[in-house]
């Protein structure tokens, strides 16, 4: 199966877990970070909340051996994300990803200069399909001025996908092949 412009979210998320499965996320991973390395220094960005990869999403946690940021980690907490810095003492999700324990310390969101932002599949105007919850559309609508980028494989990155008014697009894609800017959002 191939991606048709047109499907509904739940089709897309079905097709894009199954595309996910058949790569060598480990290595693209790597690839993504090497890019990210690069681009971050590039425009001053230290501040960096990362997430905590399951199952096949590309995994940013390489990137804190090869550049000297200050990281963060979200915790899930009812509707919302709290931000803990990073080294923090960690748990299991109940969905199985590592999150900051509720006592961690935590930092204001505000100090982020940049979010990596897991998704299953983006589109080039910076859209996302994730898991449906919608809690980086919720953070990322409450932090206009930080950079959003999104961490894909290239072959998950398309031309449409559809949109609700609430959905927060990103502003660039770490993909394997580089870092892209994407259009400005009207």
């Amino acid at each position: 199966m191939s991606y048709c412009p047109g499907v509904d979210k739940a089709e897309l998320r079905r097709w894009a877990k199954m595309v996910r499965s058949g790569l060598d996320i480990p290595e693209l991973s790597g690839r993504m970070v090497a890019h990210l390395a690069e681009f971050l220094p590039e425009r001053g960005l230290k501040h960096i909340l990362l997430y905590s990869a399951f199952g096949s999403e590309p995994d940013p946690s390489g990137l804190q051996e090869l550049y000297p940021g200050v990281y963060y980690l979200p915790r899930v907490d009812g509707q919302g994300l709290h931000i803990h810095p990073l080294p923090c003492p960690l748990a299991r999700h109940k969905y199985g990803f590592l999150e900051p324990l509720p006592e961690a310390p935590t930092a204001n969101a505000g100090v982020l200069q940049a979010v990596l932002v897991p998704g299953l599949v983006f589109d080039r105007k910076g859209h996302r399909i994730g898991y449906g919850q919608g809690f980086y559309d919720r953070f990322l609508n409450r932090l206009p001025k930080v950079v959003s980028i999104g961490m894909v494989p290239q072959v998950l990155v398309v031309e449409g996908i559809p949109a609700d008014a609430w959905d927060i697009a990103v502003q660039y894609l770490a993909t394997e092949t580089g870092v892209l800017r994407l259009a400005p959002h009207l």
